[in-house]
């Protein structure tokens, strides 16, 4: 589950990790008052969940209250797309004004789970307020890792590396331990994957200071983070996905695709979208039902798949372990009939009862389409494409 930026500052403030003055507000006129009381020229931030706010143009220097106002309202209620964004973007109904900062340079930090190092992480550079993901592949340099010990937290001497390598300045060096250990404390505590500082800045006078933030909850952490977890924005979130994630189903919407893949496994769900783009058509979703599924669930699963318009056949690929073929089958049919289903759909089940379940699936009234494997539906599904353009 990702925070807020509003959010995450209040959260890091309980580990003494303070960021410049902000307040939030949701009308232009609020956004008026607090700029005046900040003193007129602020930094207005659209709170959004994504990245790349900057470039969408949801992120504006203000000189005056006024200025703040109208940028409140050309962008309150309205959507914005970012390169992190689907082609729909997300809407921006909270603005984070903050007082400004005289920045003399700036620094990437954060910490994630690195499944190299099967530990947290540390990542810092020297060059913050840009895409790290691109600074790795072109420089990677400029990146240093170290490793968190689970027990100890980072060493101090792979730290004064870290610390040589960014050029803290010396009077801001014990400053910057502080951060870095206060950091490690609040990912281990709120069960995050990721906490990103980015800008992390040295201010005129060569204080460091933390300018904007970013943090992820682990969604398996939801029985101890309850606290936490009741500060999630659905508004952010494709209520398709919103509505997934409520029964348990790992949903992603894609732009573009066309074949609406029902699956169970992860990896299973990577071979069917692959196969289906070799196919000639192109993945609509990423729709994983789990390894433990049952007969509602899988219902529950296919009315989601429908709903998408641009769905124009579905490709059914699941093996049937924990999960009975049969009951799968039943679902798939029952859900069909429920939403009047008619367009083609292409199957593949195997394991434990597939021959009941093919059995449910050719006796029913549906547009069905059976394979014995995933490359005979990837066949199928091509020779139908065809013949319908």
């Amino acid at each position: 589950m990702n925070l807020h930026e509003y959010q995450a500052r209040d959260l890091l403030k309980k580990y003494n990790i303070n960021f410049p003055t902000g307040e939030i507000g949701s009308t232009p006129q609020e956004i008026f008052d607090i700029s005046k009381k900040f003193g007129g020229e602020v930094v207005a931030k659209a709170q959004i969940h994504s990245g790349g706010r900057g470039k969408a143009g949801g992120v504006k220097l203000c000189s005056t209250p006024s200025e703040a106002k109208n940028f409140a309202n050309s962008i309150l209620g309205k959507k914005i797309v970012t390169s992190q964004t689907d082609s729909e973007g997300v809407i921006v109904e909270k603005i984070l004004i903050t007082n400004t900062t005289i920045i003399s340079r700036e620094i990437y930090l954060s910490i994630v789970i690195d499944p190299d190092f099967e530990s947290p992480v540390l990542i810092a550079s020297s060059e913050g307020g840009t895409e790290i993901e691109k600074m790795a592949e072109e420089s990677p340099n400029k990146i240093t890792k170290i490793a968190f010990d689970p027990v100890l937290g980072a060493k101090p001497y792979e730290l004064r590396r870290v610390i040589s390598k960014l050029e803290i300045p010396k009077n801001a060096i014990k400053d910057f331990y502080s951060l870095v250990n206060n950091l490690f404390k609040a990912f281990i505590e709120t069960d995050s994957t990721l906490i990103e500082i980015n800008p992390l800045i040295i201010d005129d006078n060569e204080n460091i200071v933390p300018l904007d933030c970013k943090i992820n909850l682990d969604d398996d952490s939801y029985f101890r983070q309850k606290e936490l977890f009741s500060l999630r924005d659905k508004n952010q979130e494709n209520p398709i996905e919103t509505r997934a994630k409520d029964f348990d189903l790992a949903y992603v919407k894609l732009d573009k695709g066309n074949v609406g893949c029902l699956v169970n496994g992860a990896g299973l769900a990577m071979a069917t979208m692959d196969v289906t783009t070799k196919s000639g058509c192109f993945p609509a979703n990423f729709l994983d039902v789990g390894g433990s599924t049952d007969k509602e669930k899988i219902k529950e699963a296919f009315r989601i798949l429908v709903s998408d318009e641009n769905v124009e056949y579905l490709l059914i690929n699941l093996f049937a372990g924990i999960a009975r073929a049969d009951l799968i089958a039943q679902g798939v049919v029952e859900a069909a009939e429920e939403t009047l289903f008619k367009l083609p759909i292409i199957v593949s089940m195997r394991g434990t009862n597939s021959e009941e379940g093919f059995e449910i699936l050719k006796r029913s009234k549906l547009n069905i389409h059976i394979a014995k494997d995933l490359g005979q539906a990837a066949n199928i599904l091509s020779e139908i494409n065809k013949a319908n353009k």
